[in-house]
């Protein structure tokens, strides 16, 4: 059987990799102007998650540390591309810990999907274990649909190996099932 990916035009993947890379670059000419810009993107996420969902208030703040991420993925029929941006703050210490996502998957799905990542982590060796490791791999079947101001909305919550895990979409159209791999890794650039 043939990989899907091989499949694909490579100028698809081009365009999908130009578009996904414009979708999850953070804002700022200088690393003091991006970390401001992902600080913002975090208070924003956590602002909508708090109105959305009262409860993970408590959680987020009895926790041994948070990360938030913004997300952008591209499906085209076969294969799936996303990229984005984030932080990981440990709550004893105060420290944040600036970081970058990427993910690839292959599954049935069209479309592109914007969204947000909150993990609570609830012990301080599941957070290290993720600053310092940050592989996560998993599947996902999900339907997210939006356009303009219809929609908008909390798209999960799930607990996993002691971390309870948000997601929220802000915009775009996807459908999709897919099994991806993410990896989250430190943004040396902005640490």
């Amino acid at each position: 059987m043939q990989s899907p990916l091989k499949t694909l035009p490579l100028s698809a993947i081009f365009l999908l990799t130009l578009l996904v890379s414009g979708c999850t670059t953070n804002q700022g000419n200088t690393n003091d102007e991006k970390r401001q810009f992902i600080m913002a993107m975090k208070n924003d996420v956590l602002t909508e998650l708090f109105q959305k969902k009262p409860s993970a208030r408590s959680v987020v703040n009895n926790a041994s540390g948070y990360a938030v991420f913004s997300n952008a993925n591209v499906n085209l029929i076969f294969a799936s591309f996303g990229g984005g941006y984030g932080l990981a703050k440990n709550m004893r210490t105060g420290e944040h810990t600036y970081m970058k996502m990427g993910e690839v998957g292959l599954g049935l799905g069209a479309g592109v999907k914007d969204f947000r990542i909150v993990m609570v982590f609830h012990s301080e060796a599941a957070l290290n274990n993720f600053i310092n490791n940050g592989w996560s791999f998993g599947g996902q079947a999900d339907a997210a649909a939006k356009a303009g101001d219809k929609g908008a909305g909390i798209g999960g919550e799930a607990v996993i190996n002691g971390v309870t895990v948000y997601q929220l979409t802000e915009s775009g159209l996807a459908l999709q099932a897919t099994i991806k791999g993410t990896k989250f890794w430190k943004d040396e650039a902005l640490n």
